[in-house]
């Protein structure tokens, strides 16, 4: 028998202690050498969200079907841009919860099955494998839902792994798949209903854990009434792929897109107050700029990455997500390594200073909007010129008809 503190290796637990102790906020990441990698983050020491491992969609659609039946995830409108930030999974939640479409104890149990599986995984899969762990300190879920102590969550893994080593399934991966290989032994060993459910499940599209859930059975009963078919190779256990989203096309028509149509420069400003946005709207654009208004921060990241805006108003204090989360998901971006990012805020600290450059703000501008103060930021950061531009715009007769604009935004 294995013995589950075998199963994770003192290096890593060394680093979740350590994590505890200094009420680490951030990301631990963990790699193995075999290319493997989860991702633990933490708020006050404490793991409130984990992401990574072999099928974070598969993982996602899973407890999103057990524990918030009421979402069709199929109907989910998401587009790439919503998969390529970090934590996606996490923010989706948070958009369904603000949305009031599920309620936070449906978000904390997501939370503990995730961060439960993703501890198991990593203890089964690097045992006595070498592993690397970086912390990332700019990478902070700012307004957890969960807060339960690391070391319960340690306790939980060592445990199910206990109960997984001790039922015999040691050697076995929660997330392969069992697929029938010799039908007609199987026939010949049990009876006629459980042979049908064998052949109809066991076909290489649902992982042990997938079956479980699907079932709404413990996984290890189940896994375990497999393993004398699985020893006898009547069952075989195989990696699968995987799932993905059904992703929808970007509408052209969107506020983003619209706003990209003219070569002058785009200004966006991202900020929850209605106020605001109309403020910097009415110095912006009489000087010849376009400007694009966000005040859902959840959906800043997708507008801006579409729009790709020439200089970007960042508010610093918003629902959710804030300017500090945001601006260091688009530094991570390569389309905005090198924008200008102005943070707005009422709070002009020396430490929102210092914390808006670590994230990779530009520069830092306190609150109330002054025309003057704006425009001294726009010229400093894009660049001084009067363009001349020739453009032929498709009239609905389907004729080409030559318009020449000058735009003066620098006056």
């Amino acid at each position: 028998m294995i013995h589950s503190e075998l199963m994770m290796s003192n290096h890593i637990l060394d680093e979740f202690k350590t994590c505890v102790q200094l009420q680490y906020n951030g990301c631990l990441k963990v790699r193995s050498n075999k290319g493997h990698q989860w991702a633990f983050y933490y708020r006050l020491g404490r793991i409130v969200w984990a992401d990574g491992g072999s099928h974070p969609f598969r993982r996602w659609r899973r407890n999103m079907v057990q524990y918030c039946p009421q979402i069709d995830v199929d109907q989910l409108k998401l587009r790439r841009e919503d998969l390529e930030i970090n934590c996606w999974d996490y923010r989706i939640l948070e958009i369904l919860y603000k949305r009031q479409q599920i309620q936070r104890k449906q978000i904390h149990a997501i939370i503990e099955n995730t961060i439960t599986e993703l501890l198991f995984d990593l203890a089964q899969q690097t045992n006595f494998v070498s592993v690397s762990c970086d912390r990332i300190q700019d990478m902070i879920i700012e307004t957890p839902v969960n807060f339960t102590s690391a070391d319960v969550f340690i306790k939980q893994m060592q445990d199910s792994w206990q109960i997984w080593s001790e039922a015999g399934l040691a050697n076995f991966s929660p997330d392969l798949a069992p697929v029938l290989r010799k039908p007609e032994q199987l026939a010949h060993l049990v009876n006629e209903l459980v042979y049908k459910k064998f052949v109809n499940l066991l076909n290489g599209k649902y992982t042990l854990r997938d079956l479980a859930a699907k079932l709404k059975q413990n996984i290890v009963p189940l896994t375990r009434s497999l393993s004398p078919y699985i020893l006898k190779g009547i069952i075989e256990l195989v990696e699968i792929p995987d799932l993905s989203f059904s992703l929808i096309a970007v509408n052209n028509n969107s506020v983003a897109t619209q706003a990209k149509t003219s070569t002058a420069p785009l200004v966006a400003c991202v900020d929850d107050s209605p106020q605001i946005c109309k403020t910097l709207e009415e110095i912006i654009v009489p000087h010849g700029m376009r400007f694009l208004k966000i005040q859902n921060a959840i959906e800043a990241l997708p507008i801006l990455i579409q729009g790709k805006p020439d200089l970007i108003f960042l508010d610093l204090i918003m629902p959710i997500a804030n300017g500090y989360e945001i601006c260091t998901q688009l530094r991570r971006i390569s389309a905005f390594s090198n924008t200008p990012i102005v943070i707005l805020t009422g709070n002009d600290g020396l430490v929102d200073r210092v914390r808006a450059k670590v994230v990779g703000a530009t520069d830092f501008i306190s609150k109330p909007i002054v025309g003057d103060k704006i425009m001294s930021i726009v010229r400093k950061y894009l660049p001084l010129q009067t363009q001349h531009q020739v453009k032929n715009k498709l009239v609905q007769n389907g004729e080409n008809q030559a318009t020449t604009s000058t735009i003066m935004w620098n006056n």
